[in-house]
């Protein structure tokens, strides 16, 4: 090839690559991102809330067993302390009974003491108190063995109790940990938005518990509403009111602050009827009642995992402690996703037939609607 048609090859090489060879990536115009809708934030937000909230009640329910297991602990402590007690007093008695029947050993049977007695029958009688004294020693040797085992046992449970006291402790730390890594999440969501955003959200949040309040109290599912609370739910009630305005706090149980299954616990504590401290075990272990038949008092569970829980108050309203951020106050009963009520004065085995309602021929009137804004009061 000659060197002028060589030349003419690469010129042309070159011109081609310039022809083409790509843009440069700064050259290509990237499409503006798209905000995202109020929906969507919505959706993103109250996933955040219900992570945070479920694990809370993981939590909660952690701190329960771990109650339990440090009364078990102390317990079994008081326990082994009075058995190591009762040990060393029956070592002392069985010395006792050795060194009495070695000081009356002899070599002659009592056979032949007593063909040699001047008197046989003070013979006949001291082999009487030598014979109890050895049935004394053998119930003694007895008590002392199984108090030996008794002391052992209880030893052993009181290691294992402590051992999962501990373990429970290192799993309380982990489900504390996971709240704090949810909220976080919540926190830095709320951050990135703008005041317009936020307020955009929170009207949009409203009009939909607006709409899905007024389906399910269109539907009849509530069913006529005019059942009075019982004594014991009037209690919890009034309880339950004394606490509007009172700052959310995860797992918190009064008197300052409380979280969902707290505030509720308290409440029917309060009024006589211990139930269990959180939601999910509220609606697993208390009788079930139907909508329609709900009566103030009784406890409204949200969501398909059971992880929030309300004080219904009548009118389609409930009492609750709704979420970081927020205070105890009055809500509409549709204003999450409804999974079922339970009551908490039915006597044990019951399924929703509850002890004879009191003469109210109304349910209760609703606090105002700024009573969720109160000033924080002690609990009483």
């Amino acid at each position: 090839m000659s060197g002028r048609l060589l030349r003419l090859v690469c010129t042309a090489a070159v011109a081609a690559g310039t022809v083409l060879a790509p843009l440069p990536a700064a050259a290509v115009p990237e499409p503006e991102p798209r905000e995202r809708s109020v929906a969507d934030l919505l959706t993103d937000l109250q996933r955040l809330y219900r992570e945070a909230e479920e694990a809370t009640e993981t939590y909660n329910a952690t701190e329960e067993k771990l109650r339990a297991k440090r009364a078990e602990v102390t317990r079994l402590d008081t326990e082994l302390s009075r058995a190591r007690l009762s040990l060393h007093d029956s070592r002392g008695a069985a010395g006792r009974l050795a060194r009495q029947q070695y000081q009356s050993v002899t070599d002659i049977s009592p056979y032949v003491r007593l063909l040699l007695a001047h008197d046989p029958q003070h013979a006949l009688e001291q082999g009487h108190v030598i014979g109890q004294l050895a049935r004394e020693r053998a119930q003694r040797v007895g008590a002392l063995t199984g108090a030996e085992r008794r002391a052992d046992e209880l030893a052993r449970k009181a290691r294992k109790a402590l051992d999962d006291q501990l373990t429970l402790a290192a799993r309380q730390k982990e489900d504390r940990d996971d709240v704090r890594d949810k909220l976080t999440g919540v926190e830095e969501l709320l951050a990135s938005l703008t005041a317009e955003q936020l307020t955009r959200l929170a009207e949009f949040e409203e009009k939909g518990v607006e709409k899905a309040q007024q389906e399910l109290t269109t539907s009849g599912a509530l069913g006529d509403d005019e059942r009075g609370p019982t004594a014991e739910g009037e209690k919890a009630m009034e309880y339950a009111r004394r606490q509007l305005g009172k700052p959310y706090e995860w797992g918190a149980e009064g008197p300052r602050t409380y979280d969902c299954s707290g505030l509720t616990s308290q409440a029917w504590a309060h009024a006589g009827s211990p139930i269990p401290r959180t939601s999910q075990e509220q609606w697993a272990r208390l009788p079930r009642v139907d909508l329609k038949d709900l009566r103030p008092g009784d406890l409204v569970i949200y969501f398909p995992e059971a992880t929030h829980v309300a004080m219904y108050v009548g009118k389609g309203h409930v009492i609750e402690a709704p979420r970081t951020g927020e205070k105890v106050k009055v809500s509409p009963i549709a204003s999450h996703p409804i999974l079922g009520a339970v009551r908490p004065d039915d006597p044990p085995g019951a399924r929703g037939t509850g002890r004879p309602a009191t003469t109210h021929a109304q349910p209760p009137a609703l606090p105002a609607p700024d009573d969720g804004q109160a000033p924080v009061t002690e609990a009483r």
